[in-house]
């Protein structure tokens, strides 16, 4: 008599959730059982599995909708502390007096900022975010406490930034081989493309903080590590006017003439572009980081329905604004749709729901491994309590989650099949305990700050 052989008792067992699943062969599926094993999908079912037992962790799906994470690919963790005044300040914080800046942070200080602006992110549904700001060999770490997997990079810059919200543009070759530097240790010490749960995307700040001849440097260094860029591109007047007259260029001219304009650069903002720009980012088959709620805060907005018209790949960021990714969602849908001045099928909702998961990890070159909840997939999953009011009727589910959801809606969150989010609050950390030494901190700086401003007065 022949037996039959029952497939591997699952690790864990995402129990009935509808699914929201970022796989174009399977978008949609209305009640799946999702088994889990070695941090990584193993079967998703459209009914419940026979081959459970006590050894697997089960996680309720019922009123649930699960979703992929959410990969957050331009952020600046430690910027809390300006929360609530740089959305109205009409400029970025580091060009603007009487704020804390990144070189006033003390490594205390950001350690406790970093893993504040980490554990937001990760109770928001962020599994991965990338971030650039100083320390950040204190901030990956302090990241990735929380169960984030956490990438970035230190920003890398030769302009004297202690100066430039002064309004002084002066560069120097030392400061550009220290951030350098800076880099390349981080790279040894935390890019991990096995594991994940660290990697380093190099970020030199923006054109008009970089010489052309670090952005050169920059380039091997990428070339020679196999790795990606994320900078700063034509985000403010000031920037592009700048570059206009150091270098006779625009910002993707600059980048394009020191061979980092391709695939394998992430752009935030790409607000102040021309035709032309926008066709050579496009025809490069470069990365927007839509940063749809913090340029549409500070009065503009990127012109996406273009750039993805020209070919660019686009994926949604936060900035330093809030880590909400789900009502980002909703300021990019709505950017697209004024941009057309009309509702259109290449502005719908999956159109941004694409972009916060799949769309984030192509480009961070990770589409294979996450991004999507496929068999063979790192298991980064997101459950959402859809037993609210403002998220019934189920007559559309992705439509409702993108235009009412929030990120308080998330439940539970799970990276590589570990829960590290359980009833809406972390795991791995306490909650208050990261609250009160960020608020600390953030009191420190701002102290530093004013007594600062009160000195150039």
């Amino acid at each position: 008599m022949p037996t039959t052989t029952l497939p591997p008792i699952p690790d864990l067992l995402v129990a009935g959730a509808t699914a929201l699943t970022s796989d174009p062969a399977r978008p949609y599926i209305e009640k799946a059982w999702i088994e889990v094993s070695g941090g990584r999908v193993q079967a998703i079912r459209e009914s419940a599995p026979e081959h459970v037992d006590a050894r697997t962790q089960v996680v309720p799906g019922e009123g649930r909708v699960v979703t992929p994470g959410f990969v957050n690919v331009h952020t600046h963790a430690i910027l809390s502390m300006v929360r609530g005044v740089a959305e109205d300040m009409g400029f970025a914080p580091a060009y603007t007096m009487g704020v804390p800046h990144g070189h006033d942070v003390r490594p205390d200080e950001a350690y406790a900022l970093a893993q504040l602006g980490g554990l937001e992110a990760l109770c928001f549904g962020s599994t991965l975010i990338n971030d650039s700001f100083t320390h950040q060999e204190i901030a990956l770490a302090a990241m990735a406490e929380t169960g984030l997997r956490a990438w970035g990079c230190g920003r890398i810059h030769d302009v004297d930034f202690s100066r430039v919200h002064l309004g002084e543009w002066t560069y120097d070759t030392k400061i550009g081989e220290w951030t350098l530097g800076l880099a390349a240790d981080l790279i040894d010490r935390f890019h991990d493309p096995a594991d994940l749960r660290t990697g380093v995307v190099l970020a030199p700040h923006a054109p008009d903080t970089c010489t052309p001849d670090l952005l050169r440097q920059v380039r091997e260094l990428r070339d020679a590590k196999g790795l990606r860029i994320n900078t700063h591109v034509a985000q403010s007047r000031v920037e592009v006017d700048f570059i206009r007259e150091r270098d006779g260029m625009s910002p993707p001219e600059l980048l394009d003439s020191v061979g980092l304009l391709d695939d394998r650069l992430i752009g935030a903002h790409c607000i102040h572009l021309s035709e032309s720009d926008i066709a050579r980012l496009g025809g490069a088959g470069a990365h927007i980081a839509h940063i749809a709620k913090g340029n549409q805060t500070h009065g503009s907005t990127a012109p996406t329905h273009a750039l993805r018209r020209a070919g660019m790949n686009l994926a949604l960021s936060t900035d330093n604004m809030h880590a909400d990714m789900v009502e980002l969602m909703r300021w990019a849908l709505a950017t697209g749709r004024l941009q057309e001045g009309r509702i259109t099928e290449a502005w719908q909702p999956a159109t941004v729901f694409e972009a916060a998961t799949i769309g984030g990890a192509r480009a961070l070159g990770l589409d294979s491994e996450i991004g999507s909840i496929e068999e063979g997939k790192r298991a980064d999953l997101v459950l959402f309590d859809f037993r609210r009011p403002h998220l019934r009727p189920l007559t559309n589910v992705l439509g409702t989650l993108v235009h009412t959801g929030q990120g308080r809606d998330v439940e539970t969150v799970i990276v590589e099949g570990e829960v590290v989010v359980r009833s809406g609050e972390p795991v791995r950390v306490d909650r208050m305990a990261v609250i009160d030494a960020a608020e600390a901190a953030a009191r420190a700086l701002w102290a530093r700050a004013n007594a600062e401003a009160e000195a150039h007065q």
